[in-house]
């Protein structure tokens, strides 16, 4: 697909992709080369997930993806894993051209990466983060909303409303909408909102090029709208499969359970569990609602030119705005039956 479409917003004018569709960078789904190499020779913006990645392995990943597209793509670093300082050493000497972090501020890693010429994308859930960021210079933002999976917002505020208000606020922002995004109808609403672009996570676990265990792809497809919740308040709140370890989780938050027992539950089950072991009943099943939206498993570059196909298509259903004088002519009026 690559040079078929184009769709032209600030956010692909600063990144250098040709659509504003971004694969999330999902730990273990995109902990490869295989997704985001898919993605950004698509068009899009192709994201490796660095969170779980043993530095070999990311070295690894970046090189095959350096090596197979002369595309734009990028790493996405959560700043609080382990050895996070050596992951950002591997990412600057191996100058990555967009680096996305999150889980800490942008202090600890902006000038270094600014001053090797990587564009800097920082994630933020709320107004306040959002003017933090924007203040401490990076390049755009990734603003996440209640629907996301994996790390929503405490205050579970919607992406409708949370994206609606960083773009009032910082109008010249490059501004990447997530939470809530599956089709083309989400990119358009992404775009409406004051968007450049939207972040696609959910969907891109349903891909073929996704690196978590089958079991996991098909929880995606079967889960409705309302088939994930939020647990782990105050240890670092996820959305997941309402399962069976959401459904413990729960019970412990709506019965008041000292922090330390919530904890122990909390931890005993993890992501790894559910994308590579396939526990999708007791692992943490990181998805957004939008998983509700998802019913295939497709290649990642037919994903992209779907969302770009049904973008058109929505744009061409929008009614047009017409002078308040301009109606259609009334149909006549059916005559009345004879009694």
């Amino acid at each position: 697909m690559n040079g078929a479409a184009r769709i032209e917003t600030a956010v692909t004018r600063l990144l250098g992709c040709d659509l504003p569709i971004v694969q999330a960078g999902m730990s273990w789904a995109s902990s490869n080369s295989a997704l985001p190499l898919a993605v950004s020779n698509a068009g899009g913006l192709g994201v490796i997930g660095a969170g779980p990645m043993r530095l070999p392995d990311l070295d690894r990943a970046i090189t095959e993806v350096a090596a197979g597209t002369d595309r734009p793509y990028a790493v996405n670093l959560p700043l609080y894993r382990k050895g996070a300082d050596e992951a950002m050493d591997l990412l600057a000497a191996k100058r990555v051209p967009i680096l996305i972090a999150s889980q800490g501020g942008p202090q600890r890693y902006l000038r270094r990466f600014q001053d090797l010429g990587t564009i800097c994308l920082h994630v933020v859930a709320t107004e306040e983060h959002a003017a933090k960021a924007v203040d401490a210079g990076v390049d755009g933002l990734i603003v996440v909303g209640a629907e996301a999976g994996g790390h929503p917002p405490a205050g579970l505020v919607s992406t409708l409303v949370t994206v609606r208000a960083v773009a009032r606020r910082f109008p010249t922002a490059p501004i990447i909408a997530s939470g809530g995004f599956a089709d083309g109808a989400g990119l358009a609403a992404a775009l409406s909102l004051g968007a450049g672009a939207a972040q696609f996570g959910t969907r891109f676990i349903a891909s073929a090029e996704s690196n978590v265990h089958p079991a996991y792809k098909e929880a995606v497809l079967a889960a409705g709208t309302g088939d994930t919740r939020t647990v782990g308040r105050g240890l670092g709140m996820i959305r997941v499969l309402a399962n069976d370890f959401a459904g413990r989780m729960a019970e412990l938050e709506h019965a008041g359970t000292d922090l330390e027992r919530r904890r122990a539950e909390f931890t005993a089950s993890s992501l790894k569990d559910a994308a590579v072991g396939g526990d999708v009943a007791g692992g943490k099943v990181e998805m957004g609602q939008s998983a509700g939206l998802v019913d295939a498993v497709l290649p990642a570059a037919r994903i992209v030119r779907l969302l770009v196909e049904e973008y058109a298509a929505v744009l061409g259903r929008l009614p047009e705005v017409r002078p308040a004088g301009d109606r259609p002519a009334r149909p006549p009026a059916t005559p009345l039956p004879a009694w």
